[in-house]
């Protein structure tokens, strides 16, 4: 994912990747990337949960704004279950020590969070 927003970023088009793959992610050193510690491939949130899934896009498109510098990854501080985090010993392993939401990771950079994202959803009517 990393190389494809490199060369999209090349032709003159800003990218933004998501995941929920931190250390790869930081690995392959997309231009810009948003973290959300989630179940692999629930980027976006879940499947039945669609004003959440807005929010995250929304806090994701506003890494436009503030992620400064080339390689830079924006945590999301949405959690998928609090009182279940049994799926990270199944997509990362046992003993993964999740990266602090908002703590720099890359040395010289370094993270915003972004306040509205941990706002309550508004109700459903």
């Amino acid at each position: 994912m990393g190389l494809i927003a490199r060369e999209v970023e090349r032709a003159g088009i800003p990218t933004l990747c998501m995941s929920s793959a931190w250390d790869i992610t930081f690995a392959v050193r997309p231009p810009r990337a948003v973290f959300i510690n989630f179940p692999l491939n629930h980027e976006t949130g879940k499947a039945d949960d669609a004003p959440l899934g807005r929010r995250i896009l929304l806090d994701a498109f506003r890494a436009f704004e503030t992620l400064w510098a080339p390689g830079q990854i924006l945590t999301l501080p949405y959690v998928w279950d609090p009182d279940d985090r049994s799926w990270e010993d199944k997509d990362f392993g046992p003993g993964f020590e999740l990266y602090g939401t908002g703590e720099s990771l890359q040395e010289g950079f370094g993270e915003k969070t972004l306040k509205r994202a941990s706002q309550p959803a508004p109700a459903r009517t």
